[in-house]
């Protein structure tokens, strides 16, 4: 009997160590990804419709989480400020910087973007004026402070290498959405919306697969 307790003791405290260890090695924002497909078209199949033609847009970013805070965007002069940590500009995630990777060309505010892989940061002023950023800054996977030409974040970030800067639509919304979240809305064949969701704020800003 001494034995078999013995036994279970161990089994229970190799479970809780086990627990303990993967706690610890999940991350505080948990990367997270949204993405779409746009330009493509149903076709009937021998076994049912198969969407073909369609050009991936996807985001990557880290996905923090409230955790109990409130009012996170702050007031007045000091809105935006405690997100942007220092930085310029916020990069509306966490840990590496926020990435929009798109195969087809797409228009946003008026502009033209190439296929490619860009950096995404919102520019804070004040609860009704965000700027959504696409810049050709490059990132980091892992923090490295003598690289001075890849971004953590947005530390260090210049307008040199903006591609777009467009105003985004903000609107209060009647809950509190815990973890960061960037999606896409409204998806058609040609175009959609580009949103972002936390706390009480919901920010978007429209696209269309661009002419060529």
């Amino acid at each position: 009997m001494r034995k078999l307790a013995t036994i279970a003791l161990a089994l229970v405290a190799s479970t809780s160590l086990m627990v303990a260890q993967q706690q610890a090695q999940r991350p505080a924002s948990p990367p997270g990804t949204a993405a779409t497909q746009v330009g493509g078209k149903y076709v009937k199949t021998e076994r049912g419709q198969r969407y073909e033609g369609g050009k991936w847009i996807e985001i990557t970013y880290g996905r923090p989480i409230l955790r109990g805070r409130t009012n996170v965007f702050g007031s007045g002069a000091e809105y935006g400020k405690a997100l942007n940590a220092g930085a310029p500009v916020w990069r509306a995630g966490a840990d590496v910087s926020t990435r929009i990777k798109t195969e087809a060309p797409l228009e946003i505010g008026g502009k033209t973007i190439a296929p490619g892989e860009y950096s995404m940061f919102v520019e804070l002023k004040n609860d009704k004026e965000w700027t959504l950023i696409l810049s050709n800054w490059a990132a980091q996977q892992k923090y490295d402070p003598n690289n001075k030409t890849e971004l953590w974040g947005a530390y260090n970030y210049t307008p040199d290498k903006d591609v777009v800067r467009v105003p985004m639509k903000v609107e209060s919304i009647p809950f509190s959405v815990d973890q960061l979240t960037w999606a896409f809305t409204d998806v058609s064949e040609q175009g959609g919306t580009i949103r972002l969701w936390w706390e009480k704020a919901m920010a978007s800003v429209p696209f269309k697969l661009a002419t060529s």
